[in-house]
Formats: C-alpha cells, sequence, structure tokens
C-alpha cells in the first residue's frame, strides 16, 4: 500500500512540478483539491479490479452509437489520419477532442509533460503513454485493463459520442499508439494528426503556452482514477463505454502459435540492426535478434520526410517489397509496443483495419530464455 501511494504520490507532483514550475498554475491546482471540487462517488457503474482477469466484459454492450456531426468538413473512418488543416478548421467544435500522446525513448531525455507546457495545440489534453498502463504488468506501458481505460478517457472528458485527435511531438510517432488503444476498446472515431505537432507549427497555427485549470484537473483526474482502478476501488462517473476487440491484440501465446501454424504475417517495426541481432537491444536483459518466421519493415520507412504517413501507394509499394500480402492477416511487432502501431496505422490507410499488434513485443519475447530467436546469422 505504501509503495503504491508513493507511485501515485510522485505521479501527482510530476504534474504539479511540470505546470507549477512553468506557468504557476500550482494555486488552481491546490484550490481544486482543497475544494474537493472533483470527487470520485460510488454508482452503479462501480468497478471491483480482478488482477486475474485482464479484459472484462463488464461494459462490452453499451456503446453509445451516437456520431458527432462535424461542419467544416465531410469526415469519415476510411482515413486513420487528418491533416493540421482539418483540425483547425474543427477545433472548436463541441463533439471533437484533442490529445497530445507525446512520449519519447529514455535516451532522447525529453520530457512529454513539461514539452506539453511549453507547446501544445490549442485546448489539447496530455494522455500519459506511461501512465495509462496495465499496473500489474513488468513490461513499460502495457495495455490497460477495460475497466481502467474507461475510467481513465472519463476523467478526461472525453464519451463515446465523441470524435478524438491525437498527435505527438515527433510528427508521427507515439501517438499510433494510442489511436490503437482507442481501438482496441472499440472506440472507432479516433484519428492521428499526420505530421504531429511539428506539422502544425510549420504551417502557422497557434500553440497554448500553458496548461488551463481544467487541463490539469482532468490529467489529476485521470491519473488517481487508474490508480484507484488497480486498487480495487470504485471510481466514478463512467461516462465512456468500451468494447473490447481482442483480436486487435495479441499476447506472447498468440505469437507461440503463430509460429507453428503461420496463420498470420509478422512484421516487425524496428530497425533492420536490431532486427538482425547486429546490435544490442536497448534495454538490458534483452537478448537480440527476432521472432522466427518475421519480416522486418522498419516504422520510418512509412513516414516521409516531415513525419507525415505516406500516401497509400507508396504505403503498399513497401510492402509489396517485403512480400507482405493485403489479403492475409497481419500481426505487428516492435520493441514496447509503441512503433508496431505505425505499422497498424500504415495498413489501416490501405483498408487493412484488422491488423493486431503484440502487445509485450520484442521485449517480452527477448526476456524469454525459452523463446526461440533467429538472427541474421542463424
Amino acid at each position: 500500500m505504501a509503495s503504491t501511494l508513493l507511485s501515485k504520490t510522485l505521479l501527482v507532483n510530476r504534474f504539479i512540478h511540470s505546470f507549477s514550475s512553468l506557468s504557476g498554475n500550482t494555486q488552481i491546482f491546490t484550490s481544486v483539491f482543497s475544494k474537493k471540487l472533483f470527487q470520485f462517488q460510488a454508482n452503479s457503474t462501480n468497478v471491483a479490479y480482478n488482477p486475474t482477469r485482464r479484459f472484462s466484459s463488464f461494459m462490452a454492450s453499451s456503446v453509445s452509437t451516437h456520431r458527432a456531426q462535424f461542419s467544416s468538413k465531410s469526415f469519415t473512418t476510411d482515413d486513420p489520419v487528418v491533416s493540421p488543416d482539418w483540425l483547425h478548421s474543427n477545433l472548436k467544435q463541441p463533439d471533437l477532442k484533442v490529445l497530445d500522446a507525446s512520449w519519447y525513448m529514455p535516451d532522447e531525455q525529453r520530457n512529454p509533460i513539461q514539452e506539453y507546457q511549453v507547446a501544445h495545440i490549442p485546448g489539447a489534453l496530455f494522455f500519459d503513454v506511461d501512465g495509462v498502463s496495465d499496473r500489474t504488468s513488468k513490461l513499460p506501458h502495457m495495455l490497460p485493463s477495460e475497466e481502467a481505460f474507461a475510467a481513465v478517457v472519463s476523467a478526461l472528458g472525453i464519451d463515446n459520442k465523441d470524435g478524438v485527435v491525437v498527435y505527438d511531438g515527433k510528427g508521427l510517432f507515439s501517438a499510433a499508439r494510442v489511436w490503437w488503444m482507442f481501438r482496441v476498446f472499440g472506440h472507432d472515431r479516433i484519428w492521428v494528426l499526420d505530421g504531429g505537432l511539428p506539422k502544425w507549427r510549420t504551417l502557422g497555427y497557434d500553440v497554448e503556452s500553458s496548461a488551463s485549470g481544467d487541463a490539469i484537473l482532468k490529467a489529476t483526474a485521470a491519473s488517481e482514477a487508474i490508480e484507484r482502478i488497480y486498487q480495487g476501488l470504485a471510481v466514478g462517473p463512467i461516462t465512456f463505454q468500451t468494447k473490447f476487440q481482442p483480436h486487435l491484440v495479441w499476447d506472447l501465446e498468440k505469437i507461440q502459435e503463430n509460429i507453428a501454424g503461420r496463420t498470420h504475417q509478422h512484421i516487425d517495426a524496428r530497425s533492420k540492426a536490431r532486427f538482425d541481432g547486429a546490435v544490442p537491444e536497448p534495454r538490458k536483459g534483452i537478448r537480440s535478434g527476432h521472432v522466427p518466421g518475421s519480416k522486418c519493415i522498419p516504422f520510418a520507412q512509412m513516414l516521409d520526410s516531415s513525419q507525415s504517413l505516406l500516401p497509400a501507394d507508396q504505403l503498399k509499394k513497401r510492402f509489396d517489397q517485403e512480400g507482405i500480402s493485403l489479403d492475409s492477416p497481419v500481426v505487428t511487432s516492435c520493441g514496447t509496443g509503441v512503433t508496431a502501431c505505425i505499422l497498424a496505422l500504415g495498413l489501416h490507410r490501405l483498408g487493412k483495419q484488422d491488423v493486431a499488434v503484440y502487445d509485450g513485443s520484442w521485449s517480452e519475447w527477448g526476456a524469454h530464455s525459452d523463446t526461440p530467436a533467429d538472427t541474421a546469422a542463424s
């Protein structure tokens, strides 16, 4: 209990330090919690967390079918990305929510929360990729339970009727992971901002340089919600209903079965050097190499020089070069399940909307001594 409390305190302090050190919002933050304006109340949607059941069907039957109406332009789910021009035209639509899902590799030494505070798209809320994760797993940022995801998204003020646009600070990197997470939990009204914050700024669109009291409140409420779920405590109100899509997420056992059955084409998004085992893995204790039978298409090959998703014809050419058939099922993986989602995004643009992602990816597979691994020399 003490370690959990410390973890929660550190995460809250992470928000306080990042926000208050740059904009002096500590008073807003403190007043919100001293007056208890946001409280979790027990109600009919309370959830008791079951650690032996990662995904439940608790909310599976009540996804809203309402569709947000955007007035500026027609909007469909055919393409998984939207342009900065489109987002700018529709930014003030009430049923459109924007999330900054920036996340960086540890060796980049970049703080996504502080960068959000320095500059973010007006009205965007911060989505913590590391924080919105399975607290029972030792692997980084694994997919949380349905209950946890619903509680976090509800705390952020997102409903099933809402369209969601997600972006990141690199152009197109971690945003694809959050796009995939929403789809795993049954929300298809989710799109990635093509080129992310860098392209938005290059086009001259405004950014905000401080977080509002509402943004701080929602971010902290989301952190509190997921902590309570994994402590087995009640949360509420739940405004976002999930519908788990099991075919979109694979575990280690599914990958093992696929080595023998070859029902799915397996694509690895890591660099060719890591795939071949020519360089050591960045995480300690992880073997080099790749899953037998998998093919390598580094995620960067899905993007152009502006970090935007390639046009469909160029994407298809790249998959064709590696012998990937769009007529057969696909599962993708990478190091920790982040850039594998960029491959899924590219395949979605080509009309392949059922691509699975191996959540644990090489961080899980390579950590096991009894899982087979091939290298270029083997």
